[in-house]
Parts: C-alpha cells; structure tokens; sequence
C-alpha cells in the first residue's frame, strides 16, 4: 500500500538524538519531574492494573513514560512470540513476558542504551528468561521477517518522522494473521505540514 502522506522533513538523526537525550534522563533520573507524566501515577491513569505494576522492578516502573495501554485489548497468550517496539525500561516487555510463559518469547527493542540496560537489568532482576531486550529503531527493526504473533507499542510511533516507514518494519515481523496492540498519541484534525517540519515542536 503506497501512503499519500509526505513524511516531516526534520533531520531523523536529529530527532532521534534529542529524544535519546530526554529519554536517558527518564531512565537515569526518573525523579527529576518531566513535562510528561512517568511512573506509577502514569500506570493508574492508563489503566494497568495495580496487581500487574506490583510485580514489576521498581526500576522499570519508575522510567515508565508511556501514553496508553497496549494490554486494554487483551492480555497476550501463552506461546506467542512478541516485539516490543520502544521498550524503554522494559515496563510493557517485561508484562509480556509474563503473559506469554516459559514457551513464549518476547523481544524488547530500543535506541537508547540508558533503558536498554535498565530494561535488562529488570528482567534479570525478577528471574525472567523470556524476553531479550535489543539495540534498534522502529524503522529497521532487528528482528526476522514473519517471528512476531503480536507486535505492541506505547507512545513511540508518534516521536517518528516516517510512520509508514514504522508501519511497514512492523507488518514485515508479523507472521501472516498477526495482531497488533499499540497505545499511542493520535490526532483528530491534520497537522500542518510546517508544524511537522518543526523539530523543537517534536522533542519540546
């Protein structure tokens, strides 16, 4: 399927840059205080709930900084194999490898090395086994054509420039039949193409 839309003309590079700038800060020092919500207030207002939190490390909890739920359409099934596109510090991998067990895998990818270990650090923390946190981006995900049965996302596709780019890494993962559940920012009324091409209007 070809998209009409023209993707934001701001440097990826850039981009990426700046919001691997912010986001170490979230996993380093999740208790400076950020112009967005983190943590477990965020977790309640998203609607996860308090029981599944609790099992979680603190650490990965504290670096949460998502904008929905992926898990409000369903928990996922024993033996799936799941990508997790934008881990952070693990908080939505780490829940999903839980749902999926021993016979299930899941696969956490993120640029920013900060959550990255943090996010590994979590899973060993609490004796998970199942879910392999990996160095990538969501337009070149490092992971083999067709593996993933649900691929799951939260607040990242929307710090993108090529979303259609992002849309494509991620039906190209998914096994024939597979699902998506992604919580995400979405907007009801087009953005102007000058306010996309403005990169301090996407990392402020």
């Amino acid at each position: 399927m070809v998209s009409n839309v023209r993707p934001s003309a701001v440097d990826a590079e850039e981009l990426r840059a700046q919001i691997q700038e912010k986001y170490a800060e979230v996993a380093d020092t999740p208790e400076k205080g950020f112009h967005f919500h983190t943590g477990s207030p965020l977790a309640k207002r998203l609607g996860y709930p308090d029981e599944a939190v609790a099992l979680l490390p603190a650490s990965a909890v504290d670096s949460f900084a998502g904008t929905g739920n992926p898990f409000q359409f369903g928990d996922l099934n024993p033996g799936e194999n799941v990508v997790d596109v934008g881990s952070g510090a693990g908080f939505d991998s780490l829940q999903a490898a839980r749902h999926v067990g021993d016979s299930g895998k899941v696969v956490g990818v993120d640029m920013t090395d900060s959550m990255l270990r943090k996010a590994t650090e979590g899973a060993e923390a609490i004796g998970l086994t199942n879910v392999d946190f990996r160095k990538g981006l969501a337009e070149e995900i490092p992971v083999e054509d067709g593996w993933a049965d649900v691929v799951i996302s939260n607040g990242v596709i929307n710090l993108t420039p090529d979303k259609s780019a992002v849309l494509s890494e991620i039906s190209r993962v998914l096994k024939p039949g597979g699902r998506v559940q992604i919580g995400d920012i979405a907007v009801e009324i087009e953005v102007p193409q000058a306010a996309k091409d403005d990169i301090d209007l996407w990392s402020g």
